[in-house]
């Protein structure tokens, strides 16, 4: 994994020398968030040595790297999930490989469904922890030490000064947020209602299919972690609502301009 990871960075240093100090990982329907950066660099995933290729529609599959807000940036435009068929190993691959390449800070962006009943399609979710007992940790088999410690602490996986910040923004652009905690299951097939509520009764406000094993692996390395979810779905509802990927992916875009622009004040404050 460490050899791969190497020569991955290699590639990309080789075609690209400046450091991005900013990771930006962004989920199903929120790619546009690429149109707010100085775009000076981009490479599709599949040129890169080791590199997994996103399979989910929504996902582009490329490397982005610019400027925002004064900060140099790289943004993933297409994540990995386990249900793709992928290891955890590989899932967490690029989050290894943006640290390697520099960066000191972590944000994330998913879509996610509502198991807070007071939640509403559209909203923004801060994470604020997650519970991740039904996703597959990243860390099983043999700790590498270059990347961290064999039992990480996961006491504060999302970082409470960057949440404050995002929350500072959000008032001060009359953005209303909501917080709870991510709920990581595996996918790909939606939730049925009662795993709906019983997601909500074991804490969870959102659920989703990512996110989870990138932040261990983030928290492993010792980045700086915060993320938001938009709500996408509210499927705990008794209506007789039917969940569909091009819902999720038009709820997200709807969303998107309030969360770029919370990404970028945030970024800028860093």
């Amino acid at each position: 994994m460490l050899k791969n990871i190497v020569a991955a960075v290699n590639f990309i240093t080789s075609h690209y020398e400046m450091k991005p100090t900013v990771g930006v990982v962004l989920g199903s329907g929120l790619g546009s968030f690429i149109n707010e950066m100085n775009v000076t660099f981009e490479i599709d995933y599949n040129n890169i040595p080791h590199f997994p290729v996103s399979t989910v529609e929504g996902h582009q599959g490329k490397l982005i790297f610019g400027e925002l807000s004064g900060k140099k940036i790289v943004a993933m435009a297409g994540r990995f999930h386990y249900y793709e068929g992928y290891t955890t190993q590989e899932v967490v691959f690029p989050i290894r490989v943006l640290k390697f390449l520099g960066i000191k800070t972590l944000l994330i962006s998913n879509a996610a469904g509502g198991t807070n009943t007071t939640f509403h399609v559209g909203d923004l979710m801060i994470i604020k922890d997650h519970i991740s007992m039904f996703a597959l940790n990243p860390l099983l088999g043999k700790n590498e030490e270059t990347f961290g410690p064999r039992f990480p602490d996961m006491s504060e996986p999302y970082k409470k000064y960057l949440i404050a910040k995002a929350k500072t923004i959000a008032k001060e652009n009359n953005i209303e947020l909501k917080e709870g905690v991510y709920f990581g299951v595996t996918g790909p097939s939606f939730e049925t209602r009662s795993e709906y509520k019983m997601i909500r009764l074991l804490g969870g406000d959102a659920v989703g299919m990512s996110t989870v094993q990138e932040v261990i692996a983030a928290v492993h390395l010792g980045l700086p972690v915060f993320a938001m979810s938009v709500i996408t779905d509210v499927g705990i509802r008794e209506e007789e609502n039917i969940i569909t990927h091009e819902e999720v992916l038009m709820a997200a875009k709807n969303a998107e301009p309030k969360l770029t622009l919370i990404f970028k004040e945030l970024i800028a404050r860093l």
